[in-house]
This record gives structure tokens, sequence and C-alpha cells, in this order.
């Protein structure tokens, strides 16, 4: 029906409205009605043309990986009070588009004769403060020099990555700690550390290394990717958003995966908090830090 409003707006310098209206039987009342809501419109289009360019800056800002709610919640952080469905609507007619996370191959090898740590965590991926409850886990990229292994923590109270590192396949896997040489600080004593039962993780290094620094280690069961399902997501979610492809050296493969989490994974992707909203990491753990404060 606008299509013929426009027309007898367009040629109403040429015919009559009144002629216009009955060959296209349009009742005048109602197209004076439109001409009358024209403003209005032209008003709404450019306020959605606007709308749509902060959220093309947004969109690109994150790395081209946000959709409808990060995308809504960093407008409401930046002061625009705007309908959800709104951006949702605005995003679908230009094509801005999140990213959707891919399933993973599994890296665990489990050692038939270690025998693992009790599971202290029971698929409960809350914390109440930092430094209580960490999880880890071990993935792999491709590179043109082979693969490249990375090992990280992750803090539950923050969803903070504290602890990566990366590296070539070791030649004896069993004896490969983590995060060799570098632990995540600000630990409370008996913190438990949580993973799969990889042998990376059930060998003795590993073990002394927990105990001498007076943590607890926890371990979810075989074949079970639900038991450490927090590490698990921070997987995919980092493979997905920064392009699974194969990198021309593990050096930029390291680099491109740091520069991922230090520079936009903990201080500036936002993920909803249960009580704080949307957040970045590095926000939560300080808004735990100012609640313990006061």
């Amino acid at each position: 029906m606008s299509e013929l409003y426009r027309f007898i707006h367009t040629e109403k310098a040429n015919y009559p409205v009144v002629l216009l209206c009955r060959v296209l039987k349009v009742a005048r009342s109602s197209y004076y009605a439109w001409c009358d809501g024209e403003a209005a419109r032209r008003a709404r289009e450019a306020a959605n043309d606007a709308l749509g360019h902060e959220i093309t800056v947004l969109h690109i800002a994150s790395r081209h990986t946000y959709g409808v709610p990060r995308i809504h919640a960093e407008l409401r952080r930046l002061g625009q009070r705007v309908n959800r469905k709104r951006v949702a609507r605005v995003m679908r007619e230009r094509d801005i588009r999140g990213v959707t996370r891919r399933k993973r191959r599994s890296l665990t090898r489990p050692d038939a004769k270690a025998k693992p740590a009790p599971d202290l965590i029971g698929r409960d991926f809350h914390a109440e403060r930092p430094g209580i409850k960490l999880v880890g886990d071990i993935t792999y990229l491709p590179t043109a020099e082979g693969w490249l292994y990375l090992a990280c923590w992750l803090d539950l109270a923050t969803r903070e990555v504290v602890g990566c590192h990366g590296r070539s396949p070791p030649s004896r896997p069993r004896r490969r700690r983590p995060g060799h040489g570098t632990w995540p600080g600000n630990l409370e004593p008996g913190c438990v550390i949580h993973s799969d039962r990889g042998s990376e993780y059930t060998s003795s290094q590993f073990r002394y290394r927990i105990e001498e620094l007076g943590l607890r280690q926890s371990c979810g069961r075989t074949g079970s990717c639900f038991d450490n399902a927090a590490a698990e997501s921070f997987w995919a979610l980092l493979k997905e958003e920064i392009g699974t492809r194969t990198w021309p050296d593990r050096a930029t493969a390291r680099a491109e995966v740091f520069t991922f989490i230090e520079t936009f994974y903990n201080r500036r992707r936002l993920r909803k908090h249960k009580i704080f909203g949307y957040l970045t990491p590095a926000e939560t753990r300080q808004r735990h830090q100012h609640a313990l404060a006061a």
C-alpha cells in the first residue's frame, strides 16, 4: 500500500489527487493520513541509519564477533536506551551477525596408570570470589611449523584468563606441565585447580607443583567434556573469534592468541554476570575486589 501512496504523492503535480485515488481505488483519507506520517517515518529511518552505524562500529571493534545480546549491552553501557528487538531488526536488515561456535575434537589422552584426583567441582562452575576455583585445559592450533599447544587457566568467579602458555608439541607429553614456569597469582590457600584426566594433569610433576603451592587438585571423569565445560567453552570461543586457520609459524599464532586474550577477551569482551550484568572479566574482578573491600 505504501507504494501506491508514494506513486500518488509523486504524480499529484500532474493529476488531481481525487482522480489518482479513484483510479487506484485508494481512500483519500488514507492517503492524507499517510502524508501526515511521512515526516515521522523519515525521522525513524534516519534514527535507524544512525543506530546501524553505531552497531557497525561496535561489531568491528568486537572483531566481528558480537551478536544481538552483547551489541545491546554495549549500547546501554554507552548510554543508549534502545530496545533489544530494535537492535535485532537493525542488525538483521544490515546482515550483521555474531559468530557461532563449532564443535572441537578432544585432545585429552588419559594416563591409564595414574590415579586421578577426585572431582571437587561437580559441574558447579560458579565461584563466590576470585582465587578459589580455577579450571584448565589444553588445545592446539595448526601452523606451517606444526601444532602449537596451548594451556590456560580460567578463574570461575570472573572467567578471566589468569594464565596461558603456548609451546610446540613436547617429545615426552606425560612429563609436560601446562603453564610451566608461570602460575597465576592471588590464589587463596586451598584453591581448587580443576582439569580433565589428561596425562599432562595426572603426571607426578604436576601433582607435586599443586601440593607445593598449597592448592587442591580436581579432575573430571574420562570422556566427559561436561565435567570441564567452562574451559572447553573458552577454547571454543577463542577458536571461533580469532578464526581457525593455519598460521605461518608458531610465533605468529602465539602472538595472536595472547593479543586476543590480553587486549580483547580479558579487558573488552562483555560477558553476562548473573549479579553484575554485562561486564568484562577484568571489570568483574574489580567489582569483586570492591565488594570485599567494602
